[in-house]
């Protein structure tokens, strides 16, 4: 990455360096700086996936999103569980979009 220029970054780059960012953003504040708690994990769901999540606000359902990304058990979600996280609702939308295309397209026949 010697000599990444952000002002050059492909879209692709560009959201990766996002996601990075977005990351550090709410890690750090409360423990390790390089994870994410339960309480840094249900403030990055409500501000960054509102829209998706519907504002994670159910304790019960931020619970059981931190029990299934913590896949090393150690109470916190650190980088590449949250990029699990982040892959799994693009896929999610992914074919959410691709149904609601494909019904679209039957309705216009």
């Amino acid at each position: 990455m010697s000599g990444f220029n952000i002002e050059n970054a492909s879209t692709l780059e560009s959201a990766m360096q996002l996601m990075i960012q977005t990351f550090h953003k709410y890690s750090g504040k409360d423990g390790d700086k390089y994870t994410l708690s339960k309480v840094e994990l249900k403030d990055m769901l409500t501000q960054e996936l509102g829209n998706y999540l519907g504002h994670a606000q159910d304790k019960d359902a931020v619970d059981k999103v931190m029990c299934d990304l913590d896949s090393n058990q150690d109470g916190e979600v650190d980088f590449t569980e949250f990029v699990i996280l982040v892959g799994a609702l693009t896929v999610a939308c992914n074919d959410f979009f691709l149904e609601y295309h494909q019904e679209d397209g039957k309705k216009g026949n």
